[in-house]
């Protein structure tokens, strides 16, 4: 009789732990052992518990292929979650199982050995048949849904409910969420403010030095400007070589070159809120790198027409009206980063690798390994997001100017352009002819965070990837980027990303895309929305009355009625502030609670992957040493590593 000892250890969040029955089998090449009730005196598998156990084989197993793990009812159902096992033979071998995942209902689960396999380092019959079983119930359980036309495709779920318990929020992330986003305030419903000095009474607790300082210069165009470059939406901006025939601005107004927003705003169907029409504008925006002054604006028109109604207002009109037209491209500002930015270009194209990933990639393939911890929480996210913020009753149909129609008209007019190439940062701000323009924090520290991350997983892929031609021979790897291309982005047919994988170089910079577009771009696109929304007037969430069609009857009065009203501007305070809140939960990038890597050469990777990315904190630290305005949002222990709010 051969006497193993079998470790397992129960997840650390609340109700991870069980008072079920809990069996284990060990398979190894040469046999089974006896299938085991795992049973100490007292209480076994509490929450955060590592306990150990004796199990017997009749015959030497030979080297371990799996852990078969299965949980029975006892008295009322009780969901388990398991993160690892670990099993020392009698002759003093030891081997890790992880596991990360929930055991619900009756059921029966096989865990694979750490070390990372791709299906040609597999040759033994009962480890590839795991592997196709693994993928055949993934795929019955992740499937794709359409949502809507014109857009990526999702995970099959009409409702965070519908998802399975390995990727739903642990009870401490369900509970933080839910009572964040109920967060009330105390407002007086449908009026209209008074003053722009009103907008102060909501802002009394809820506040950050950057949004107490975007009150304080709001009005001013360098501050404008900065945002163009460093605020919510860092990526929009770009160098024009020529104006648009439709923008008739003359030498006389401005000089120099000049930048633009794009067009994708005219035409939307502007929400109605309360029986009462809002309105959207499509503008141009003009801006002049001036050599003292930085980016600012110098010219701004509300419409893609130009006429007698769709004036091009300058800095030397009436302040008043200049300061309109401000804010009318801060309104659109608003709806771009919101819907495009952030939802497009982060959660629902990270959705999309989520679940090829899930349907394609066993546990024990690296590139699962690697994506895991990138991919938590991310389904649920953006299962509540279609329901409860971007459905047809959710927080956009309350309260945003696109909430409705033109949401959805709007991301699909967006993602009919999208392209792999823009999703890399260096391509990126070539297209965009921004390599040079100054003081342009998020480009700089986006890249110091591409290039860390990009070292790393090419670190990754060449421990396991030997040559180019392993990529191509690797069957699951290139079934993985079909369902990416074949069907998450079915509808895209330009977007430029191959459905075949063909050298190590390639598939070091998708995955370096995929990481860098849920933590670092999803980050610079979110976290700081508290910081330029909060105070209202510098971002407004919708508009009340059309755009000004002359710059000389712009009054206070004019201002007031156009901004949101109290209602209106307490929800945007308010979902901002929950969009930003800091979890107990949160992972940030590089820190891993989940050890999927067993083998000694990924786990140095992954330390000094961690290392690499102290030095770009310190580094931006002694950037940022001095300046009035600081820009912190990239600072890694302040990036997710995955998508989760």
């Amino acid at each position: 009789m051969e006497t193993y000892t079998v470790i397992v250890a129960t997840g650390t969040s609340e109700y991870a732990g069980t008072n079920n029955y809990i069996y284990v089998t060990l398979v190894g090449e040469q046999g089974e052992s006896e299938r085991t009730l795992l049973d100490n005196p007292g209480l076994d598998f509490c929450r955060g518990a590592v306990d150990k156990y004796q199990v017997s084989s009749p015959s030497p197993l030979g080297p371990l292929l799996l852990v078969r793990l299965e949980k029975q009812r006892y008295w009322v159902e009780d969901n388990w979650f398991c993160r690892y096992v670990t099993v020392e033979s009698p002759r003093g071998h030891t081997a890790t199982f992880p596991c990360y995942r929930w055991l619900v209902g009756d059921t029966k689960m096989e865990i694979r050995e750490g070390p990372a396999k791709k299906l040609k380092d597999d040759s033994l019959p009962e480890l590839l048949a795991h592997r196709k079983a693994e993928l055949r119930g993934r795929q019955k359980t992740y499937r794709w849904l359409s949502w809507a036309p014109g857009i990526p495709r999702c995970i099959d779920a009409k409702s965070e409910a519908d998802l399975p318990q390995d990727v739903r929020f642990d009870n401490e992330k369900r509970s933080d969420f839910e009572h964040s986003l109920h967060y009330k305030l105390v407002i007086r419903f449908g009026k209209s403010w008074n003053d722009l000095e009103d907008f102060r009474q909501i802002f009394w607790k809820l506040k950050s030095p950057i949004a107490e300082y975007c009150m304080e210069h709001w009005k001013e165009d360098w501050f404008f400007g900065y945002q163009c470059l460093n605020g919510c939406n860092p990526r929009m901006i770009q160098q024009c070589n020529k104006l648009p025939d439709k923008f008739p601005v003359t030498a006389d107004m401005v000089q120099s070159s000049l930048c633009k927003t794009e067009t994708i705003m005219e035409g939307l169907p502007a929400n109605v809120i309360k029986n009462e029409q809002q309105y959207i504008a499509a503008p141009l925006c003009l801006l002049y790198q001036h050599p003292d002054d930085g980016l600012i604006p110098i010219a701004i028109q509300l419409g893609q027409t130009p006429g007698v109604d769709t004036p091009v207002f300058l800095p030397s009109d009436p302040p008043l009206a200049w300061l309109l037209a401000k804010t009318w491209v801060r309104h659109s500002e608003f709806q771009v980063f919101q819907v495009l930015s952030h939802l497009l270009r982060t959660h629902l194209v990270v959705e999309v690798f989520c679940v090829a990933t899930l349907r394609q990639l066993p546990a024990v393939h690296p590139v699962y390994k690697l994506l895991a911890p990138h991919q938590r929480y991310t389904l649920e996210i953006n299962c509540r997001g279609r329901t409860q913020l971007i459905s047809s009753n959710g927080i956009f149909k309350r309260v945003v100017s696109t909430g409705g129609d033109a949401l959805l008209i709007l991301a699909q007019r967006e993602y009919k352009v999208l392209t792999y190439r823009s999703l890399h940062p260096r391509h990126d701000f070539i297209d965009r002819g921004v390599t040079r323009i100054p003081k342009y924090f998020y480009r700089d520290n986006v890249l110091l965070l591409w290039d860390t991350i990009h070292g790393f997983v090419s670190g990754m892929v060449s421990l396991y990837y030997k040559s180019d031609s392993e990529v191509e021979e690797d069957q699951e790897l290139q079934a993985w980027i079909r369902d990416v291309t074949d069907e998450g982005f079915a509808e895209l047919p330009d977007f430029g990303l191959p459905s075949s994988l063909s050298s190590r170089e390639e598939l070091s910079t998708l995955l370096a895309v995929v990481i860098l577009s849920c933590s670092a771009q999803h980050a610079a696109t979110n976290n700081g929305q508290f910081d330029w929304c909060a105070w209202v007037p510098n971002t407004p969430c919708t508009m009340r009355q059309p755009p000004p069609t002359d710059k000389d009857t712009v009054t206070m009065d004019t201002i007031m009625s156009t901004l949101p009203d109290v209602s209106q501007s307490c929800v945007q305070l308010a979902i901002t502030w929950h969009l930003v809140c800091i979890f107990n939960n949160q992972i940030p990038i590089g820190h891993y609670t989940e050890e999927h890597f067993t083998e000694k050469e990924a786990q140095d990777l992954i330390t000094k992957f961690r290392k690499d990315l102290a030095n770009v904190e310190e580094q931006i630290l002694r950037e940022n040493e001095g300046l009035e305005l600081q820009y912190l949002v990239l600072l890694p222990s302040r990036v997710e590593s995955s998508i989760t709010i």
